[in-house]
């Protein structure tokens, strides 16, 4: 089984509920330009800066997420086309790739950048107004989640793209997993101190949202004055963030329940602000799941979210005989590993497939010399995602 391993480093299962966890951390999204004086905007954050690697050859590697991505999208085409293309690409020396989630699309979009809000760099334009995923809307198997080029995430009808007699154009980006993807048994652990946690983003969540209508510049300066659970680290969430609490199963409200009971059916602020249209910023509509935008001075809602605070200093590797631990993680120059036996053979591998070091002697290796990003650590049947600084 794939790194049973690696999720003890971010879970406290309570209940069981399995769900795949695709995506390594969250990436933020992009934001680089300050719209207000209060604190607490998109812009005061940095916490998982979205990162590429151009593989050069085709491929596009997001280190923040651990996915492997189609750099230039294959075009325009019907929903059941882009199924079909991507289950026969073979892109990159691989054949593995598939339709991105709603997430997982919406993860790679850039916000500080306009029409297309994608990096360009790694993603050129190829003139896009939306992009396909697997999901179809809980009640209506006719409306596919699609992310759109300005910037959003929201459910169309499968017929308006050109191919299928519309007029927009709705186009597919395959996307495939590194590595074979792990299971989390519980996908949000209730605290019991009124905060909820997301074991799949290692994000901490109000649990009652406030039940007044605010503003933008009222929901920053709430969110930066709440006091829960002990901790005043909470923040108003960005637009990504917002985001990962949609449930695309299930509509009025689309957040996983009994969990998110308190949700209801209505619109949550995000820090995030248009960079074309500065006095709007984005929020999530909890009806069916869509985000969009409002004027700032407009009344909506406010949950507020925090960054787990225990981040853990190794990895902990359980089997029947003892415990391997990992550390530091993430790791600089040298990577330290406790309780394992000598003639063990260790091999650090990239997100590529290329073996950096195989042998018995890891400890002595210098890494100073690798590049920032993710790497693999496999030790026997076990593998061991790690970062390097």
């Amino acid at each position: 089984m794939f790194n049973k391993v690696f999720f003890l480093l971010f879970i406290s299962i309570q209940v069981s509920a399995q769900t795949f966890k695709t995506m390594i951390r969250l990436p933020d999204t992009g934001a680089n330009t300050s719209y207000t004086n209060t604190f607490g905007e998109d812009n005061d954050y940095n916490i998982n800066i979205p990162t590429f690697i151009n593989n050069g050859d085709g491929t596009i590697t997001d280190t923040i997420t651990g996915l492997m991505w189609q750099g230039l999208d294959g075009g325009e085409m019907r929903i059941e086309n882009a199924i079909a293309y991507c289950d026969t690409l073979n892109l990159g020396g691989f054949t593995n790739w598939r339709l991105p989630t709603a997430q997982e699309s919406f993860s790679i979009l850039n916000m500080q950048n306009v029409n297309p809000a994608i990096n360009t760099t790694y993603f050129p334009n190829n003139n896009a107004e939306y992009w396909w995923t697997s999901e179809r809307q809980a009640n209506d198997t006719n409306k596919i989640w699609v992310t759109n080029a300005g910037g959003g995430i929201g459910n169309h009808q499968r017929t308006e793209t050109v191919s299928a007699g519309g007029t927009k154009k709705f186009q597919v980006r395959a996307v495939r997993d590194v590595q074979a993807v792990p299971i989390v048994i519980a996908h949000f652990t209730d605290n019991g101190d009124s905060t909820i946690t997301d074991n799949l983003t290692n994000l901490v969540w109000q649990k009652f949202p406030n039940t007044t209508a605010q503003s933008w510049e009222q929901a920053l300066a709430y969110s930066e004055n709440l006091t829960l659970a002990n901790t005043t680290d909470w923040r108003l969430p960005n637009i990504k963030e917002l985001q990962s609490l949609n449930d695309e199963t299930v509509i009025q409200p689309s957040v996983t329940l009994p969990y998110f009971q308190n949700i209801g059916v209505k619109k949550y602020w995000s820090s995030t602000s248009l960079p074309n249209q500065t006095t709007k910023a984005w929020y999530w509509d909890t009806q069916f799941g869509i985000t969009t935008y409002d004027i700032k001075t407009n009344l909506n809602y406010v949950v507020c979210v925090k960054t787990k605070s225990t981040i853990a200093t190794s990895i902990t590797s359980l089997d029947s005989r003892n415990t391997i631990e990992v550390s530091p993680i993430p790791f600089s120059n040298f990577i330290h590993i406790k309780n394992i036996q000598p003639d063990k053979v260790i091999s650090l591998i990239n997100l590529q497939g290329k073996i950096i070091y195989c042998g018995m002697e890891i400890e002595k290796q210098n890494f100073s010399n690798l590049t920032t990003g993710m790497y693999f650590l496999k030790i026997e049947n076990s593998t061991i995602q790690l970062l390097k600084n």
